[in-house]
C-alpha cells in the first residue's frame, strides 16, 4: 500500500501549478510550460556537455564523459523507438537529426581519442 494519497498528491500539484501561472502573470515573467521537443533539446544538450563540446554550468568548465554521452544517446534513441506513431512528424525529424548529429559527435570525439 503507498503512504501517499496519488489523488491528493494530483490534486495538490494541480493547484500549485495553477497558483505558479498566476503568479508569473501578475509579475510579468514568462510561464515556461514543457514540451516534447524542448525535452528533447535538454537531453541533446546534457549529450554535448558530456561530450565536452559544451561547459558545464555547474562547473563552468568543459569536461569528458563519454560514457554518460552514449547512455543519453541510447536513451534518446529509446524514447525515439517507445514514441513511435505517437510523435507529430516534426518531432520525429527533430529526434531523429538529434539522434544522428549526436551520433556522429560521439564518433569524432571516441576517434580522436584512438589518435
Amino acid at each position: 500500500m503507498n503512504k501517499y494519497d496519488l489523488n491528493a498528491v494530483q490534486k495538490n500539484w494541480k493547484i500549485q501549478l495553477d497558483f505558479e501561472i498566476k503568479q508569473a502573470k501578475i509579475n510579468k515573467n514568462p510561464f515556461k510550460k514543457p514540451s516534447f521537443s524542448l525535452f528533447l533539446s535538454s537531453l541533446s544538450i546534457q549529450v554535448m556537455i558530456a561530450m565536452g563540446k559544451l561547459e558545464n554550468p555547474l562547473t563552468g568548465k568543459l569536461e569528458t564523459n563519454l560514457e554518460q554521452a552514449r547512455f543519453l544517446i541510447e536513451t534518446l534513441n529509446i524514447i525515439k523507438n517507445k514514441s513511435k506513431n505517437n510523435i507529430t512528424d516534426e518531432e520525429k525529424k527533430l529526434l531523429d537529426n538529434y539522434i544522428t548529429n549526436l551520433r556522429l559527435v560521439y564518433l569524432e570525439c571516441k576517434k580522436s581519442l584512438r589518435e
